[in-house]
């Protein structure tokens, strides 16, 4: 019945330092829409076929989770580069490893993991297949 994700939604207190971080750190791409009832601007991360629409705390889209709190995501992306050179790039930015590499479970493979927490604490796992 279900195919893949189309788009999560984040949640989040500091909306500049979110953006930074999406965008800066893990190079997404920024996209403006109009949606919603009634239609306003919204904000998304683009990256790939997916999104991670965007919502403030306290003026959140309808209709929404039933509790929308910053800090409470736990996300794993698959890098499009290999991990050592995301490792290289977090330290050119000055964004703190939490733990990492280790080896996990991926949904199709083993991956090589690195993980960071976003400006909202959410936590991010950034990962390379492990080829058999």
């Amino acid at each position: 019945m279900i195919d893949h994700l189309d788009h999560l939604v984040l949640t989040t207190s500091r909306r500049d330092a979110c953006v930074d971080f999406y965008t800066r750190v893990l190079g997404m791409q920024l996209e403006s829409f109009v949606g919603g009832t009634p239609p306003v601007e919204r904000y998304a991360f683009k990256f790939g076929n997916q999104k991670i629409n965007l919502h403030v705390q306290g003026a959140e889209f309808e209709p929404k989770a039933h509790l929308p709190v910053p800090g409470a995501l736990d996300l794993c992306f698959i890098a499009s580069i290999p991990l050592d050179s995301v490792v290289a790039r977090l330290h050119a930015e000055n964004w703190p490893i939490v733990e990492g590499p280790v080896l996990r479970t991926g949904a199709t493979h083993k991956i090589r993991s690195v993980y960071v927490r976003d400006p909202d604490f959410n936590l991010i796992e950034i990962s390379e297949l492990v080829q058999p």
